[in-house]
């Protein structure tokens, strides 16, 4: 008798965790989307988008660092608390002197109960500015008088 209920009180104690876990709340990090893909751009162009989220929880959501993977990727966030229910954005400019395929991103740390670390992205192609062509200079030409 006393190995049944045991039994029957472990699994109680199993199902009331697993329940209670289901239930922590917390802040959600949503984003409307996670990539940006600039398609081709011109050298020097402006590269910048906003990666705009929600917090999807029950309690403030607070970004604490945005990283970009590399120094020609620069992300801005909201430093106060997102409440439940509110939407903002993490602003990501890339330095377009650049030229060549982008595929970079940014990692998002916060207290979001879902995704604590978060990865978006920003793809895309920097083609060169073509160079202004100059006139060939004649050398047979004899110096102009003033």
């Amino acid at each position: 008798m006393k190995k049944i209920l045991l039994g029957l009180a472990f699994l109680l104690g199993i199902i009331f965790q697993a329940t209670a876990q289901e239930n922590v709340g917390g802040a959600e990090l949503q984003f409307e989307k996670e990539v940006h893909d600039f398609g081709t751009l011109n050298q020097g162009g402006d590269a910048s988008t906003e990666f705009v989220f929600t917090n999807t929880g029950t309690e403030p959501l607070v970004i604490s660092n945005a990283r970009g993977s590399c120094g020609c990727t620069v992300p801005e966030w909201p430093r106060e608390p997102i409440a439940p229910g509110a939407q903002a954005a993490i602003k990501v400019k890339y330095d377009s002197k650049r030229v060549g395929p982008i595929n970079k991103s940014v990692t998002i740390t916060s207290n979001a109960s879902n995704a604590p670390t978060q990865v978006i992205r920003i793809k895309g192609n920097i083609k060169a500015t073509p160079k202004e062509e100059t006139m060939p200079v004649n050398q047979n030409a004899a110096p102009v008088a003033h």
